[in-house]
């Protein structure tokens, strides 16, 4: 099967000032896109060209590392575009009792997102996850992934330029605090969580 772009769950001007409606056209319709492309192209007629992106993203993981990069930056777009609302709403009782346990308040975990995502090297992904029946922050370089690893992530950030540059400059800690204070969509994270397994990528 052919992969295709996950749609957005919200008008390109959505989530606005955070992120404006010419950030995700190039974003979401060039990035994403040419991720998927690539992907497509490189399992055509191979063994993999029937298998779902999880697990195009695991076999590749330790053989094919073009292929890899492409498939786990697949995923990522599409489980970041899902990691984002309009309008953050509140997280779930279950989900407030995780974070308190974790890192003492939904204000703690939001400073600790913001602190982790500034100060990660160069371009990556910043995870709130479940491990062990335990909340954590991971973080992932380049085209890295959860996909396929031992964690259940929950909500993601984009770290790449291409994801604020175009709204923010350089200024990571800016879009950092707007998205996190506004536009994290934790009724995703809530769905995640409940469900105990890892997000699939829409067929």
């Amino acid at each position: 099967m052919a992969f295709a772009v996950t749609p957005l769950p919200y008008d390109k001007d959505a989530l606005s000032p955070a992120i404006s409606a010419e950030t995700l056209s190039y974003h979401h319709g060039k990035h994403h896109q040419a991720y998927i492309d690539k992907t497509n192209k490189a399992i055509e007629g191979t063994e993999l060209a029937d298998q779902p992106l999880e697990k195009v993203i695991a076999s590749a993981r330790k053989t094919d590392q073009g292929l890899f990069n492409n498939a786990a930056q697949s995923w990522n777009h599409g489980f970041y575009w899902n990691s984002l609302a309009s309008e953050s709403g509140h997280p779930t009782d279950e989900l407030k009792s995780m974070i308190d346990s974790a890192f003492g308040s939904l204000d703690d975990l939001k400073a600790k997102l913001k602190e982790r995502g500034a100060g990660h090297f160069a371009s990556g992904w910043v995870w709130l996850a479940e491990k062990g029946g335990k909340l954590t922050i991971e973080e992932t370089h380049d085209g890295d992934t959860l996909a396929d690893l031992d964690a259940n992530p929950l909500l993601v950030i984009d770290l790449w330029e291409h994801a604020y540059y175009l709204d923010h400059q350089n200024k990571r800690p800016e879009y950092l605090d707007e998205v996190v204070e506004n536009k994290l969509n934790w009724g995703f994270a809530a769905d995640n969580l409940q469900r105990g397994t890892t997000w699939v990528y829409p067929a």
